[in-house]
């Protein structure tokens, strides 16, 4: 079922999660071991993250540096096909621009329409870890919108090896992110929710967005997108605080702003324990609030920890 439809037949609000991949090398039980307690509360459907190449310099007998490039973490292609088949549950890939050509994001498209994985979330992904500028593969895409629109040609038959013959459309549904708090390389909000309706006109269905905790936040950038003609539902992306140091980490991963309030309460714990319980608290908190504002769905990213998500659905599904 595709992402809109599980929000039409809806009577309530939905409850989803988004996962990592397993280190690479690790078992896929990993996986299942971070979705199997949040099944009671019936996700609508997994996403699936998706973690791009990394570059290295190893060191040569000659003493001379060598580029190499790693991916840390395998792709979303089989494990979105193992989640799919073992819980019987609509699973997200996350599709990417970095580090693909176009030819490669094709023939992964075409694996996952092979496997029945319909509903996709495209995002032009994040910078490599030594760049201070996102570099886009050389015959790829440099943003989502592009990848939305070869997914779009897809669609209607059209696939970028025109030498395919009798080529079938395919049926994705896409979702693309959206940033409450402004995309970290847009120069103004005006100009990032622009960027989301044309991605919006180009055929994205809904939008999910970046992770916040003040839900003001949200819904501002919700009524300036609706303000600006943007219809699709925008599903709110929350998480708790896990740890002291996240009030460093995840405003410099995201480029998100905490709440004082929230930053008062996690820096008065004496330690991670209490921590966490400060951050379920607040997750509560923000999920009642949403659900009392009737969104469509609430978007959990687990991290690959569902303990504290667990104690948040139990309090709110």
């Amino acid at each position: 079922m595709k992402v809109i439809e599980h929000i039409e037949r809806a009577d309530n609000t939905l409850f989803t999660i988004e996962i990592l991949p397993p280190v690479k090398g690790d078992s896929i039980q990993s996986i299942y071991d971070s979705i199997d307690p949040l099944m009671e509360f019936k996700p609508a459907f997994i996403d699936v993250t998706y973690h791009r190449e990394e570059i290295v310099y190893k060191e040569r007998q000659n003493g001379l540096l060598e580029k190499q490039t790693i991916r840390k973490r395998p792709g979303t292609v089989g494990i979105s096909a193992a989640i799919q088949y073992k819980y019987g549950v609509d699973v997200i890939p996350h599709i990417i621009c970095g580090g693909f050509s176009k030819e490669e994001t094709e023939n992964g498209l075409i694996d996952l329409d092979f496997l029945g994985i319909h509903n996709l979330l495209v995002m032009r992904g994040d910078n490599l870890k030594n760049e201070r500028f996102f570099t886009k593969d050389p015959a790829g895409h440099e943003f989502a919108i592009d990848l939305v629109r070869q997914i779009m040609d897809m669609n209607k038959g059209k696939y970028h090896d025109e030498e395919l013959m009798d080529a079938q459309p395919t049926s994705f549904a896409v979702g693309v992110a959206a940033y409450p708090e402004k995309h970290l390389d847009a120069p103004n909000m005006d100009t990032d929710i622009r960027y989301l309706k044309e991605k919006i006109n180009a055929g994205a269905e809904y939008a999910v967005t970046q992770m916040f905790f003040d839900n003001q936040k949200y819904f501002d950038f919700v009524k300036k997108c609706r303000e600006e003609g943007i219809t699709v539902p925008i599903i709110p992306g929350i998480k708790p605080i896990s740890t002291i140091n996240q009030l460093v980490t995840l405003p410099r991963a995201f480029n998100i702003d905490i709440p004082q309030d929230l930053v008062k309460a996690v820096q008065a714990c004496k330690d991670n324990r209490q921590a966490r319980q400060v951050g379920i608290d607040w997750c509560i908190t923000q999920a009642k609030e949403l659900i009392a504002n009737n969104v469509p769905v609430i978007h959990f990213f687990t991290m690959g920890k569902p303990d504290n998500i667990k104690k948040v659905a139990e309090a709110i599904f």
